[in-house]
């Protein structure tokens, strides 16, 4: 999950827990050059989902299971949508005020709050069919295993959840540094295990029985005198790929390939970041600290290509749709980039209140959710 709204640790310190003030940006945004396009972008259908992400760009992405939609406000709007048109099938009030990604699965939304609450709705209606405590506020959304829902909070503890019910079974905590990104890594869950990025820099991975680690390494290495210099989060959500490979990003670390039974280190490369990557065949592809679109190799982790016409544009982690890759940015732009060359195809511009939340894709369609709530849904052509 990205940290919303941060560039880097020294572009804008009041976005950095426990900090405040500006500063002049690492990495100033890079004004948009023209450019031939071969794809075009035509919107569909468009919707308004409440007031948006509200002020602190709480990172609500919302979800698709199926033909449907979910998005939410940060001040718990929520609406279940037509993919295909928009009609709206529902609209509640949760009464809470939401702060994660919505996980849309198994006719359930799950979703977390900023009182950390975490509620599992119904698809067919809205109702909120239970809600559990963990302990902290909520901004990487919950991630289901056939039997658990698993949740990973501001304060960097690992809770799972019986997703039947709500009721928990085993929380797992671990020394959080005095100074981190503003959110949280987002578990990688599968039935046997979790991995989990925590934001002193360790990957672990927790046995889902009873929430004991069954081994940890260190992704990133804290170095330099202030707190700034020594951000070392794991704030992205661990990739893992059928064949056991998994791959982990961190903060002011590396890139990191991992055979993900044992952790063994099947390569690295220096690379800081605090987006999910997306591997797409034998590519994977990620957004550096400064938003350059890096294409790697995923068996040697040799770089392909690299892309830096969006330096500074604060661009969201890449999402894939009919051989490009999908980002937004601050400025509320959306751009693709073809998968193979680097190359940009095409852009379009979703509204001036900026992209901060990764864009939604299935097949030729993207959904996009802006930060002051316009939700708008394009298909490539």
């Amino acid at each position: 999950m990205k940290p919303t709204l941060l560039i880097a640790a020294a572009a804008s310190l009041a976005l950095l827990a426990g900090c405040a003030g500006k500063v002049e940006p690492q990495y100033p945004p890079k004004d948009l050059e023209g450019f031939e396009e071969s794809v075009s972008l035509n919107t569909a259908w468009s919707e308004r989902v409440g007031s948006g992400l509200g002020r602190a760009s709480y990172p609500i992405a919302p979800a698709r299971d199926g033909d449907a939609v979910f998005a939410a406000d940060e001040r718990g709007r929520l609406m279940a949508l037509d993919a295909d048109d928009g009609d709206t099938r529902w609209e509640v009030d949760l009464e809470v005020p939401v702060s994660s990604g919505l996980t849309a699965v198994a006719n359930r939304v799950y979703l977390g709050t900023r009182n950390g609450e975490v509620l599992a709705i119904d698809q067919r209606d809205g109702e909120v069919l239970w809600r559990a405590r963990v302990p902290s506020e909520v901004l990487a959304a919950p991630q289901p295993s056939q039997q658990l829902l698993v949740v990973q909070s501001v304060d960097g503890s690992v809770t799972a959840l019986d997703r039947a019910n709500g009721e928990g079974r085993w929380t797992y905590s671990t020394t959080r540094p005095a100074l981190t990104l503003r959110g949280t890594g987002t578990p990688m869950v599968i039935d046997p295990v979790t991995f989990a990025g925590m934001p002193n820099g360790r990957l672990v991975t927790l046995d889902n029985r009873n929430g004991q680690p069954l081994w940890d390494m260190r992704i990133a290495v804290p170095q330099g005198r202030s707190d700034i210099d020594r951000l070392v989060d794991l704030a992205a959500q661990p990739v893992l790929t059928p064949d056991g490979r998994l791959f982990v990003t961190s903060y002011n670390g590396r890139l990191v390939a991992l055979e993900a039974t044992q952790g063994e280190v099947l390569w690295e490369r220096e690379l800081s970041s605090y987006l999910t990557p997306i591997l797409v065949g034998d590519f994977l592809f990620t957004v550096n600290e400064a938003s350059h679109v890096i294409a790697l190799d995923a068996n040697s982790g040799d770089e392909i290509w690299r892309n830096e016409s969006l330096e500074g544009r604060r661009i969201t982690a890449p999402a894939f749709a009919d051989g490009s890759l999908v980002f937004g940015d601050f400025e509320g732009y959306l751009h693709l980039i073809e998968a193979r060359s680097g190359e940009l195809t095409g852009r379009t511009r979703v509204d001036r209140s900026g992209i901060s939340v990764r864009p939604l894709t299935e097949g030729r369609r993207i959904h996009v959710l802006a930060d002051d709530g316009s939700l708008e849904t394009l298909d490539i052509q």
